[in-house]
């Protein structure tokens, strides 16, 4: 997003545009995430997770303070159980994260698109996850060929998903 020379309108940065603008200083990510979330256009610098079926350090990382960064989940496009629902999503909502990309699912999609929180995933499984905590914080993550470094910017709209290389 960027800000008027006022200061006080923002409008959001489309994808195909920064792309025109950046081209090969960015990498687009093919696989066709859904946005599940009440915020389509949101980016950020890069926090990542590496975790199979337990989310345990997703919903300990987006209960920190966010400061506008967008959370990166490896979830290994696993769909068998939620890495996110609603109360975690809200606990990002409100500790300043601008969105989640989540290479897997999610839960509780209705109540998470009414969210002021830009929302990227695979699709959505009711069913719960481990919590055991088992996963990586803060490494590079890579999801279809795109490498997600730490503090990397990515941007996300409707159109799809960009990060600096």
């Amino acid at each position: 997003m960027t800000a008027s020379a006022a200061g006080n309108t923002i409008r959001p940065v489309n994808t195909a545009d920064l792309y025109d603008e950046r081209g090969e200083d960015l990498a687009s990510v093919s696989l066709q995430f859904q946005s599940l979330g009440g915020r389509s256009h949101f980016s950020g610098p890069v926090r990542t997770i590496r975790c199979f079926q337990d989310n345990a350090l997703v919903k300990s990382t987006l209960a920190t303070p966010g400061d506008g960064a967008v959370l990166v989940v490896d979830g290994g496009g696993s769909l068998g159980t939620a890495l996110m629902g609603d109360m975690i999503a809200e606990s990002a909502v409100a500790n300043g994260w601008a969105g989640v990309v989540i290479n897997g699912a999610i839960r509780d999609r209705e109540a998470i698109a009414r969210l002021d929180l830009g929302v990227k995933a695979l699709g959505s499984n009711p069913r719960k996850s481990a919590k055991a905590g088992a996963g990586e914080v803060d490494v590079d993550v890579v999801l279809d060929g795109v490498i997600f470094r730490p503090g990397a910017t990515v941007w996300c709209d409707p159109d799809g998903i960009l990060v600096e290389r």
